[in-house]
């Protein structure tokens, strides 16, 4: 007790010879890296929030196709960034962040991969333009700038972290998955018991790394690139989703363009001998287009209602 009290004096008397020396002290304090990245990715974070694939897969708008796609960027993209991870686990500014066990996501990504396209999957997958453009600047940070692999790390973790409950639900509802985790196991952090609280210490982790102020700031700018790179995921998927629905009209007729395999038309789905179909081009989109337009639609209703009329007379 004694000792604190004297300290206590020792103090009040340097701030009476030296008052403003505290202040001075406040002013030059280091900002902690998770209060920057919070603030300075805020934006980005709620635009990435807002865009259509996210907003459609949190209502449960999700196709399977779509879904597996999302998987396959996501296999992808933590395959490079847990490569550079281990490529710097024992670099001083990312070493205190690199909890293999904890958060790595690849080897589960490999078991939703093979749970989607079978056993042969890698022979059936590739890397999209937008993930490609993703992995390549992961790759370029951690043989570079490795600094700046902790914004990547906070990005992706992070949030996997903080959705990846909600996101796994959704999933296995929309998709009618199995409530095993078969397809999910991504989502699932078997080796962390509280989630809030692991998120608590890596981030304490983060502060603690030993970082100038400009340092900080450009893991702050990487971290709003990871971002729009993860939009960039997005939109492509929004793309493909969108292909997807046109494949399907409203009375869930598959449509075809008249282009590629003649078999996917409906006007040949009974025809088995693809020797026959070779050559052919399908009607079924020009008939819908046709009947479509309304100068043709009242033509047709009144064929049809005159051909009716005709009918009605001869039964009389």
């Amino acid at each position: 007790m004694s000792a604190e009290v004297e300290t206590s004096e020792g103090v009040d008397e340097l701030e009476r010879k030296n008052p403003v020396a505290p202040e001075k002290e406040n002013h030059i304090r280091m900002p902690d890296l998770s209060e920057l990245l919070k603030e300075g990715t805020k934006e980005a974070h709620d635009r990435a929030e807002n865009t259509q694939f996210v907003k459609d897969f949190l209502k449960g708008n999700i196709k399977k196709e779509l879904f597996k796609l999302a998987t396959t960027a996501l296999y992808f993209t933590y395959s490079a960034l847990e490569e550079e991870m281990d490529r710097n686990k024992d670099h001083s500014a990312f070493a205190p962040l690199y909890f293999p066990m904890e958060l790595h996501r690849k080897e589960a990504l490999t078991k939703d991969m093979a749970y989607f396209f079978g056993e042969n999957w890698e022979e059936q997958v590739m890397c999209s333009q937008a993930t490609q453009k993703y992995v390549e600047r992961i790759h370029y940070v951690g043989q570079n700038e490795p600094e700046l692999l902790v914004a990547h790390a906070y990005t992706r973790y992070m949030g996997d972290l903080s959705g990846g409950q909600v996101l796994k639900k959704v999933a296995q509802r929309a998709l009618k998955l199995p409530s095993t985790g078969e397809g999910t196991q991504f989502y699932q952090f078997e080796n962390v018991d509280n989630a809030q609280q692991f998120k608590q210490f890596y981030r304490a982790r983060m502060n603690a790394l030993d970082l100038s102020l400009k340092t900080k700031e450009r893991i702050v700018e990487e971290a709003n690139k990871a971002f729009e790179y993860n939009m960039q995921i997005f939109d492509e998927l929004d793309q493909a989703g969108s292909m997807l629905a046109r494949d399907t009209l409203e009375d869930g007729f598959p449509v075809h363009d008249g282009k590629g395999d003649i078999r996917k038309c409906p006007f040949y789905t009974a025809q088995q001998d693809k020797g026959a179909l070779e050559g052919n081009s399908c009607p079924f989109r020009t008939a819908i287009s046709v009947l479509r337009k309304p100068s043709l639609q009242l033509i047709l209703a009144t064929s049809v209602a005159l051909a009716a009329g005709l009918l009605a007379w001869y039964y009389i």
